[in-house]
């Protein structure tokens, strides 16, 4: 066993004359892993009631033959013409209430029940048809969900969501705070799903009723995953192996913790903005590992070389698809996919990046980096399968907070969930800190330190939990914007930050929005370090709270910006304004300093460090440089480079090369 090394491989494209050469390059590659039929459902069902497996058969067919492991996908990652001119509603109706007709993909309504009748029977018969397949290794269902429907039958079922949720017209109203606007609901049937045609004015992210608009999110996130969930079962019909769908990272319409417990394992999609996102990739690698309690994940795709689908498509620089390839397996990945295997020829994917491009051609910089990747992964062998990262430090992470924070009219739009959240993660990442990034429900016992930016809502016994944290001697850090709302986005009634309040030992009595461009000097510690702060400025009286650092401007000079409250044998901190990176990396070190957390190599900027121990015990240390020139390294303790067999003494200084990666097993403690 190895890590998975392939990708999306599409030869329902090619006449089968072209599959030979493919597998020749797949040999020189060390391609073992194909990902095949993902958009195939008008071949294999070409008319209601008509099934038709020849080409998928001469596809499994010949993976098979070549050795190759199969992740086979059930094809609905796009619905057929057929299917939108026979069922019209199946199509989805947008936001501004447009119906749409056939074309793109995702475009089936989850509501409607031909769509859900015939793609989980599609599911049921390729499973009848493959399971017994022992090259098929996994099965992948659906493709990249996402979007959303707005129609009348997502109206009746989001009435039904509804009712199973509370009950009551009188619960959903005490929620939905109706009595404002005169919106208090007498009938079930007067609730419409929240579009640009009812409670919104001004696009998705401006509601006259947040409580509404996030429930329809999580509706429409629910109503998804019962189309992936019917698939799965009817996959099951046929035997027991894992069923994957690809997510997307940090992926505002879909709330991936609602859906982790129903994948087998998790795999993801991974398409940076640009080459200077490793943070960034960090963060969801940890995002997608921290989905089902730290397991191992799939990269499903990324790209060799570059993208098609943003306006500006940048190519990865020499060296980084093997740097960003080995940071997945860093932070859990046990497979190495990519999209694609073979360029398209045709459609809006024709110029995206691919193993093999157009050319047909095996000496290509793209390519041969591609196959010194699988030589090395083929090096690497078993040694990282199964490994998990023993984190101390977690980050909660929660889509409920993100759609709350960004559907509030006030205190400011400029205020971004995730810009606050990168920066907190981006702190933690240059202090080389193992870390696992978990939802608010998470058992919160084996961390020192918990990281809670932007916690904009607290649900049920959170704000305990955290608590018990402190009171144990673990410290909690949490920023402004965070405790303001409970899970039906209803403002806690009592001073800000609600139930946050006792651990953190303060209250907000108000805060100041200002435009971007408006900077605020914050003075922090005793050495009286000044950093700036924007966007927002809570304005904090300490009610038993530390002050450790002040506003230096406005009104508001000398109150407090950041505190640190004693609580139990631990500490709540807050951080009431919108620090920059010095600023909050200073926070986060200080917090950090006193578990002695902050990692070996933490005074190297832009050298990513991360270990990851497997089932055996072994510790294996990994080392990735980002910068784009070379780095010395002292080795805080030896090992054996797995990458090369060479031995690595303590204190010796090994040298990345520009992008460079090391992969020790750490010899173990005497």
């Amino acid at each position: 066993m190895k890590i998975r090394y392939g990708g999306d491989y599409n030869p329902e494209q090619w006449p089968e004359e072209v599959w030979r050469r493919d597998y020749e390059l797949f040999d020189a590659a060390r391609i073992d892993t194909v990902t095949v039929g993902v958009f195939v459902w008008a071949l294999t069902n070409p008319a209601e009631g008509v099934y038709d497996f020849t080409v998928l058969d001469r596809v499994v067919e010949r993976a098979a033959a070549e050795g190759r492991s199969i992740c086979l996908a059930t094809g609905t990652g796009a619905h057929p013409p057929w299917l939108a001119r026979a069922y019209p509603e199946v199509t989805r109706t947008d936001f501004e209430g447009r119906r749409h007709r056939f074309g793109q993909r995702h475009n089936s309504c989850p509501s409607s029940p031909a769509f859900q009748r015939l793609s989980a029977e599609l599911a049921r018969r390729v499973g009848r048809r493959y399971a017994g397949n022992p090259a098929v290794v996994a099965w992948h269902v659906g493709n990249e969900y996402g979007g959303a429907c707005y129609c009348d039958r997502c109206g009746v079922a989001f009435r039904t969501w509804l009712r199973h949720k509370y009950t009551t017209l009188d619960a959903l109203n005490a929620a939905w705070y109706t009595t404002f606007w005169s919106h208090r609901f007498t009938d079930w049937e007067e609730i419409e799903p929240p579009s640009a045609l009812t409670e919104h004015w001004r696009g998705p992210d401006h509601t006259a009723f947040q409580g509404i608009t996030l429930d329809y999110l999580r509706f429409m996130s629910d109503a998804m995953l019962a189309n992936f969930r019917a698939e799965k079962a009817a996959l099951r019909e046929s035997g027991d192996l894992p069923v994957t769908t690809n997510f997307m990272g940090m992926y505002r319409p879909i709330d991936y913790h609602r859906w982790a417990a129903d994948l087998d394992f998790v795999s993801w999609d991974n398409y940076p903005p640009d080459d200077t996102s490793q943070a960034r990739m960090a963060l969801a690698h940890d995002l997608m590992r921290g989905l089902k309690g730290g397991q191992p994940f799939w990269l499903m795709e990324q790209t060799p070389s570059y993208t098609a689908s943003r306006d500006v498509n940048p190519l990865k620089r020499p060296g980084l698809l093997r740097l960003w390839s080995w940071q997945a397996v860093a932070h859990g990945a046990d497979a190495v996919l990519y999209f694609q295997l073979r360029a398209s020829r045709g459609a809006c994917e024709k110029y995206h990046g691919a193993v093999i491009g157009h050319g047909d051609r095996a000496d290509t910089r793209v390519f041969r980096e591609v196959a010194e990747l699988g030589a090395e992964l083929a090096r690497l062998g078993d040694a990282t399968l199964g490994a998990r990262t023993p984190a101390r430090v977690a980050l909660l992470f929660d889509w409920d907070s993100w759609w709350a924070l960004e559907l509030s009219d006030g205190p400011s739009r400029l205020v971004r969930y995730l810009d606050v959240v990168l920066s907190y993660h981006h702190a933690l990442w240059d202090a080389g800190v193992d870390l696992d990034v978990v939802p608010v429900t998470a058992d919160l016992t084996g961390y020192e330190v918990v990281v809670a930016p932007a916690l904009h809502m607290v649900k049920g016994d959170l704000a305990t939990r955290l608590e018990a944290v402190a009171r144990r001697g673990g410290s909690v850090l949490s920023t402004f914007l965070s405790g303001r709302v409970d899970e039906n986005d209803l403002a806690f009634p009592g001073d800000v930050p609600g139930p946050l309040a006792p651990l953190m030992g303060i209250r907000v009595d108000e805060w100041d929005a200002r435009a971007a461009d408006v900077v605020n000097p914050v003075r922090l510690g005793t050495d009286g370090l000044v950093v700036g702060s924007r966007l927002l400025f809570e304005i904090v009286v300490p009610d038993g709270a530390e002050v450790i650092g002040t506003y230096e401007a406005d009104f508001y000079a000398d109150t407090p910006a950041v505190t640190r409250h004693a609580f139990g044998a631990g500490h709540g901190w807050y951080v009431a304004t919108g620090l920059d990176q010095t600023g909050v990396s200073w926070v986060v070190r200080q917090v950090l300093d006193r578990h002695g957390l902050t990692g070996p190599y933490a005074d190297l900027a832009d050298v990513e460090t991360t270990v990851r121990v497997t089932p055996a015990g072994d510790h294996v240390r990994f080392l990735l440089n980002h910068r784009a020139d070379p780095v010395e390294v002292t080795v805080v303790t030896g090992g054996t480079d797995l990458l090369t067999g060479a031995g690595v003494d303590s204190g010796q200084t090994v040298k990345l090369d520009r992008y460079g990666v090391l992969v020790l097993r750490e010899a173990a403690a005497p």
